[in-house]
């Protein structure tokens, strides 16, 4: 058995589309799963359309932390070859589903996938991207959850019967978790308080000139060497004089 997890969101993303295609690639016994309320269905009946032949739906809300989102996942992927799933949502993008999939399944992973391609004695020969440009090549035996990106693979076009067919399909609805919840707070980039400065003098041309520090010496940087105490000191020290720390946050 194959499984492709699936995110609900308004539709397919391209790297749960990937996904899918790439589970297919590897066999004809595909389960497609999600985690949702009954408006997640629609994304299995998509997986449907494609070829998959089982669609489930961990009932749920569509707020749960990922490591919920993968407990609620981990007992329709057991016993699966392969759990394949998209290296990232569209919503939120974390990418931590998989890499907590594979710890509840006590399996080995592959994440980040750039392509998937077969190897022998049934094994998978993927390549992960990492920083720097750089490619690692690994040899992926079952059971393993891989995550792709959307690059990997292009999903086949369903036909007019299969899409009709997908839409009267039943979809096995099992009992999911009810939280905890993921609530990110709306966070915004720091800004540091404004500096004071003396009120320019002069004329017009002088004026701007005080205010854009545009005839000031370029900044440079400043190697001391110094305890841990001592050196804490001075980036506090420094911070505060560049505005960024008041008096009463240290």
């Amino acid at each position: 058995m194959i499984v492709v997890a699936l995110k609900w969101t308004d539709g397919l993303s391209e790297p749960d589309a990937a996904a899918l295609e790439t589970a297919l690639r590897l066999g004809a016994d595909v389960t497609a799963v999600t985690v949702g309320p009954p408006a997640a269905e629609h994304v299995v009946r998509e997986a449907l359309a494609a070829g998959a032949v089982r669609a489930v739906r961990v009932d749920g809300p569509d707020d749960l932390r990922s490591d919920s989102v993968a407990t609620a996942l981990a007992p329709c992927c057991d016993g699966a070859s392969w759990v394949v799933c998209g290296d990232a949502s569209a919503d939120r993008g974390s990418g931590s589903v998989p890499a907590f999939l594979a710890a509840e399944l006590g399996v080995g992973q592959a994440l980040g996938l750039v392509a998937v391609e077969p190897a022998p004695n049934g094994a998978l020969r993927v390549v992960r991207r990492l920083d720097g440009g750089r490619r690692e090549v690994l040899i992926a035996t079952s059971p393993t959850v891989l995550s792709v990106e959307g690059s990997v693979a292009r999903l086949r076009r369903a036909s007019l019967p299969a899409e009709l067919a997908a839409q009267r399909a039943r979809i096995d609805v099992v009992a999911g978790p009810d939280g905890p919840a993921d609530r990110p707070t709306a966070t915004r980039a720091y800004r540091p308080r404004p500096r004071e400065m003396a009120m320019p003098s002069g004329d017009a041309f002088a004026r701007i000139g005080q205010l854009t520090d545009a005839g000031g010496t370029a900044g440079h940087a400043e190697v001391v060497a110094l305890e841990p105490a001592a050196a804490a000191a001075k980036i506090v020290e420094t911070l505060r004089s560049w505005g960024y720390l008041t008096d009463e946050a240290t």
